[in-house]
This record gives structure tokens, sequence and C-alpha cells, in this order.
């Protein structure tokens, strides 16, 4: 059972696609939770050939008091194709841990985004009365919904619009450094979440670095 903590409180359990028609939305969203202020939990993150997904999956789950979850993928990308079903069952696994779980489990909070708002009660009508978010396929919408609802728990954020600059300041900064170590715009474009999330963090701290001496 995990205790309340720092690492409880602050990790965010990240549910989405990984086709790479999501990479624009997935690169956002990572971005918004670590700007402001949250740590990331993604499955991606851990590669080892000896733990089972569900393992890691749970483990995941368990480790964050936050979880959101992006279940557009309700319909296949393309004709012939069928619709990808980890998402909606990712979030049932959230939800039982959430409502059969003991404390700090019973505090755990999730955000639902989906491409339209009610499109998913044609297939999962179960979440009826459930508060879904819309991003349109839009990374700057999906920075907004992400950073309102964290806004609801965590005081003193960015405004979107500030967070949505910063996310493109960044971008400024990952393609030359990514180019420098000789990386291919396929690799740029496939970079691993975990190497994302760590260039964000290289980021983050270079700015602190340059902000403290001016400090007072």
């Amino acid at each position: 059972m995990p205790r309340e903590g720092d690492d409880f409180a602050r990790s965010v359990f990240i549910n989405c696609p990984f086709d790479p028609e999501y990479i624009p939305l997935r690169r956002a969203l990572l971005f918004v939770v670590l700007d402001c202020g949250l740590e990331p939990r993604i499955a991606s993150q851990r590669f080892d050939s000896g733990e089972a997904r569900m393992e890691k999956i749970r483990s995941l789950i368990r480790m964050c008091r936050f979880s959101i979850h992006d279940i557009s993928r309700l319909e296949p990308l393309r004709s012939g194709r069928l619709p990808r079903f980890n998402m909606p069952f990712e979030l049932g696994l959230d939800l039982g841990c959430r409502y059969y779980g003991g404390a700090p489990l019973n505090t755990k909070q999730c955000l639902v985004l989906e491409r339209k708002g009610s499109r998913y009660r044609r297939v999962l009508s179960d979440l009826a009365g459930h508060d879904i978010s819309a991003h349109q396929n839009r990374p700057e919408i999906l920075v907004a919904e992400v950073r309102n609802w964290l806004a609801t728990v965590k005081p003193d954020l960015q405004s979107g619009s500030r967070i949505w600059e910063r996310l493109n300041i960044f971008y400024s900064y990952l393609e030359p450094v990514l180019a420098s170590r000789h990386y291919t715009k396929k690799e740029m474009d496939s970079l691993p979440a975990g190497e994302y999330i760590e260039a964000v963090k290289q980021w983050q701290a270079n700015e602190r670095a340059e902000e403290k001496p001016g400090t007072k």
C-alpha cells in the first residue's frame, strides 16, 4: 500500500494513446504536468522485459494520486482497423483502485480526456455523469484543460496560455540540443517518453540556474 507522501501526492499516471498521430498531444500532456510541478508516470518510462505489462500498469496506478486518461481512440484511426481498448481498460483499473482501495488510494483523482465531449456515451455509457474534457485533437486546448483541472488542487498555477507559450519555448530549445547529438528528424519525432521527460526537466533546471543570480 502506498503511503501518503511527496511521491504519491505529486505523481500523475498518464494513460494515453501511443500512435504517431498522438505524439504532439502526448508531448503537450507530459509538458503541462511537469510545468505545473508534478511528476508524470507513463508505462513507456519503464522498460523491463521481465516485467509483465499488467504488473507495470498496476504499480503505476497505485503510486499516483492523480491520473489523466485520454480515451480518444474509441474508434479506429483508419478504415479496416480496430479501436484501441487499452485506455478505457486502464481507466477502469484506476477507478477500481480509487473505489475499493484504502487510504491513501481513496483520495485519488482523475481527469478523463476525449476528442469530443459526448462521443464516449455511445460506447462507454457507464461514464455518464462524469465530467469529460474535450481537446479536439489540439495540443493547446489539451494544455488548457489539464492546467484548469490541476488548478483545482494546486493553486497559483500559471495560465494555460503561458504554459502553451513555454511549451513552444521548450521546443525551440529541444531541437538544436537533439541535433547537436546527431539525432535524425525521425529520431526526434519518435523520442521516447522517458527521454522527453528528462529533456523537459533539464530545460527547467537550466531556467532555474539562469534565474538564481538575479534572485534576492
